[in-house]
């Protein structure tokens, strides 16, 4: 069992149109071409390999969304930051394809 929370795209979306999550508190672990291409705007961007040097970053009062291209580095990325303690962590699932999706935004 995962220490972190799946949410699927249009979960993020319904909770960024609700102002209930603050772009702030979406990390984006995609390659820096890959969020210049396309990225949810404000959102923060940490390349999955600069993760471990980067949990200062990380909000520490609230809900962290992880997000990559497709969920898969997401999951990897929320695996690690859960097994450094860190609490409050959300993989979002279909990543980035499926929220540009959601946006009229063919991504790949």
């Amino acid at each position: 069992m995962s220490n972190w929370i799946d949410l699927d795209a249009s979960g993020l979306l319904r909770l960024l149109e609700a102002e209930e999550v603050e772009p702030q508190q979406i990390i984006d672990v995609r390659e820096l071409a890959e969020w210049q291409y396309y990225h949810i705007p404000s959102s923060t961007h940490i390349p999955m390999n600069s993760i471990p040097h980067a949990i200062g970053r990380l909000p520490e009062d609230k809900p962290v969304y992880i997000i990559c291209a497709h969920g898969v580095r997401s999951a990897a990325v929320c695996d690690y930051l859960a097994e450094q303690g860190i609490t409050g962590l959300h993989n979002v699932t279909g990543g980035m394809a499926a929220y540009a999706m959601l946006q009229g935004f063919q991504y790949d």
